[in-house]
């Protein structure tokens, strides 16, 4: 399991359906070294901190491997890293292999995985497409929100390692179908 990109963004300004939104969502890749605090990740930002960021989300992650998927099933949309409004994009870290609590060393950062991500109406704002909200839950593909245990930095590249395993048995994506009540 790695870090294949590491991606920030400060909330911006867009228009959508004749209003103005502003959202935390498009995030860019960063190089280097980047530091991770109890909040965020240095550079980043959210718009609505009622419903996004705190200390039970963090981090988002979203796995490498939804992004072909995706590709295949939507040709016209460009998908690159970042664009699901993730700080982490990560190879080899599924939503059915996490479970609620496990612990990850990510660099000198050590992360607890908290719960997936459920859709909100900013997904569409991002593609600028209605349907984006109903497809990313109908997917099963939300990724995983992170608490922040022990400070540090990472970057891109940097393995991710388990250190615990919270034997809840109550994996990322069971977590996302009982949000969703397909359970």
């Amino acid at each position: 399991m790695r870090v294949r990109v590491v991606n920030v963004g400060k909330p911006r300004t867009v228009a959508w359906k004749g209003r103005s939104v502003s959202t935390g969502f498009f995030k860019s890749p960063v190089r280097g070294d980047v530091r991770l605090s109890r909040l965020n990740l240095e550079g980043d930002g959210q718009a609505d901190l009622r419903v996004h960021g705190g200390a039970e989300k963090a981090v988002y992650a979203y796995p490498w491997e939804h992004y072909a998927v995706w590709q295949n099933e939507m040709p016209d949309v460009v998908f690159t890293p970042g664009a699901f409004g993730e700080n982490l994009t990560v190879e080899g870290l599924l939503e059915d292999a996490v479970e609620i609590g496990d612990q990850f060393q990510v660099g000198t950062a050590v992360l607890t995985a908290t719960q997936p991500r459920t859709p909100c109406y900013k997904l569409g704002v991002r593609f600028g497409r209605d349907d984006m909200v109903r497809r990313f839950a109908l997917a099963r593909r939300p990724g995983m929100y992170f608490r922040v245990e022990q400070e540090g930095t990472l970057h891109q590249g940097v393995a991710i390692t388990r250190v615990a395993q919270s034997g809840s048995g109550l994996t990322v994506l069971a977590m996302f179908d009982m949000m969703l009540r397909r359970a």
